[in-house]
């Protein structure tokens, strides 16, 4: 049956090109993978992947600045803040995380197949 099936694969991808038929080849012996995707959820987690990347962009920075900044004693004060607005973003981490899953969840009530909202970055 799996011969059969192979042949037929085959005689399509030669219909379709030479591409085709590399990629038919490269994959045999994979299981096939199905992605749906609503254009809308694409874009809502795309804008909240990229609000994640810049608050990790931004906590990366504060601590480095405040690193810096507790090499000198005059600055100690300034580095002290920097630390607390860094630890602050951190906690803004899991409040990104949690609304784009809310959102996600709320534009998924009509869908009739479950969200994969369970999927963090």
């Amino acid at each position: 049956m799996s011969d059969a099936r192979s042949e037929v694969d085959d005689a399509n991808a030669k219909r379709r090109g030479p591409d085709a038929r590399r990629a038919n080849r490269s994959a045999e012996g994979n299981q096939r993978l199905t992605l749906h995707f609503g254009r809308d959820e694409l874009v809502i987690r795309q804008r909240y992947e990229v609000l994640s990347i810049v608050n990790d962009i931004l906590i990366g920075i504060w601590f480095v600045i405040g690193s810096f900044f507790f090499f000198y004693e005059s600055l100690t004060y300034y580095g002290t803040w920097l630390f607390l607005i860094g630890s602050i973003e951190m906690l803004i981490r899991p409040v990104i995380r949690l609304a784009r899953r809310l959102h996600l969840q709320r534009i998924n009530a009509h869908a009739t197949s479950p969200a994969e909202a369970e999927h963090d970055f």
